[in-house]
């Protein structure tokens, strides 16, 4: 057995603890989507500013994937995760304590820096853990942490707002905290990062500097898988009110069952990866999205929709499922904790225009033209992103030793 082959329940530990963190992480996030219009009333705003604090949350998830990637490469996964997991719980939990706009957009600035840091954190612990054989397996089930809280924040508004209020949505979202007593007590450190770590933070800025070329491509296909996650998700649920005059609680259920779908999508094919190929999968996972882009953009009928919406999440997800891995295996040894997560977080930043031209698209060619017609640019560039790379699949994350760079 491997060095880098922890005990089975060692692992499972680091796994659990990796996959709630994004999870609740995640929760956090998706709570101010579904409370846009309740947050403006109470602050006395507008819907458009609500809508900025969440822009404003996302443009802030790169810095703190860079500020705790290096703590991560240079003083270990546990220490780091702890200290963001307790960071962004209680940014959340002071949110519902908010007296007004100012200070919730301070909150959630704040927020995003721990957002940020989580995936790559929660990223290099789950994948150093765990054994090579059942490392796509487990990346789909990590990766799937993000569907989950999105849909248990799916859930809290259809149970906790309506009778508790907005404040408690919140204060909900802060329990997460608890997770870094978990982690302190039962997560180990991986052996990966002993093996591997960096004498100082100079050494780490020197090591990402040459690996320049590497970054730039996964920040590439990290742009595009964004514009394809979240050009079938942000306005899916508008375009179920405007197009089609479904209701607000027709349009949850549908987001709930779509989910489930990005669930069993991602572990899906993130297990077919260790069979394929983290490449191939991944191409079959994009063939799925858009062979089923008929039924999701240009449905006539609420079931129609709902299975599109449904089958188009496994595609995409699947595809999301195999990254924690293909990251993590490409990423120099030394740099698993900096890499993925920034590169990752970058992505989602230059992904930021998806809504507003998909939104613009509509105005010109309607809003099925204009979800299906992005959608298809985004997978054909994005399967040839696929088809130039390469991966290292398999690869050994504690003997290796070096800080290698792409060929």
């Amino acid at each position: 057995m491997k060095t880098e082959d922890a005990a089975p329940q060692s692992a499972a530990h680091a796994v659990a603890a990796a996959y709630l963190g994004w999870t609740l992480d995640a929760f956090d996030f998706f709570i101010v989507v579904f409370m846009v219009d309740i947050l403006a009333q109470n602050f006395g705003v507008q819907k458009s500013a609500i809508v900025w604090s969440i822009t404003a949350t996302l443009a802030m998830r790169p810095f703190g994937a860079f500020l705790f990637g290096m703590l991560a490469d240079r003083y270990g996964r546990r220490k780091p995760l702890i200290a963001n997991i307790i960071f962004f719980s209680v940014m959340e939990l002071l949110c519902g304590f908010a007296p007004n706009f100012t200070a919730f957009l301070v909150l959630r600035i704040l927020f995003g820096i721990g957002m940020g840091g989580e995936w790559g954190l929660g990223a290099s612990l789950a994948m150093e853990s765990t054994p090579q054989k059942k490392r796509g397996l487990i990346s789909g089930v990590l990766q799937s942490g993000y569907s989950s809280g999105y849909l248990l924040a799916a859930i809290a508004a259809r149970t906790i707002l309506p009778t508790h209020g907005w404040r408690v949505m919140f204060w909900a979202g802060g329990l997460p905290a608890l997770l870094a007593f978990y982690i302190n007590v039962r997560v180990k450190e991986t052996e990966a990062w002993k093996k591997n770590k960096a004498p100082g933070l100079v050494t780490i800025l020197k090591a990402a500097a040459s690996s320049w070329k590497l970054f730039l491509y996964l920040a590439l296909l990290m742009t595009l898988m964004h514009g394809l996650s979240h050009g079938t998700q942000d306005l899916y649920p508008d375009f179920l009110k405007s197009v089609h005059g479904f209701t607000t609680a027709q349009v949850s259920y549908i987001a709930m069952f779509y989910n489930v779908g990005a669930i069993i999508g991602g572990i899906l094919f993130g297990h077919l990866s260790e069979h394929w190929g983290r490449r191939r999968a991944m191409g079959a996972a994009l063939v799925v999205s858009i062979c089923i882009m008929p039924m999701w953009a240009f449905g006539h009928t609420a079931l129609v929709l709902a299975m599109g919406a449904f089958v188009m999440q496994v595609g995409v997800q699947g595809a999301w499922g195999i990254v924690p891995a293909h990251l993590n295996e490409m990423a120099p040894d030394n740099l698993r904790g900096l890499i993925p997560g920034f590169a990752y977080q970058i992505g989602i930043l230059l992904a930021a225009p998806t809504n507003t031209i998909e939104y613009a698209l509509r105005d010109r060619f309607g809003y099925s033209w204009a979800l299906a017609a992005f959608e298809i640019v985004v997978i054909v560039v994005l399967s040839a992103a696929l088809i130039l790379g390469y991966e290292r699949k398999g690869k050994d994350f504690v003997v290796t030793g070096n800080a290698e760079s792409a060929p």
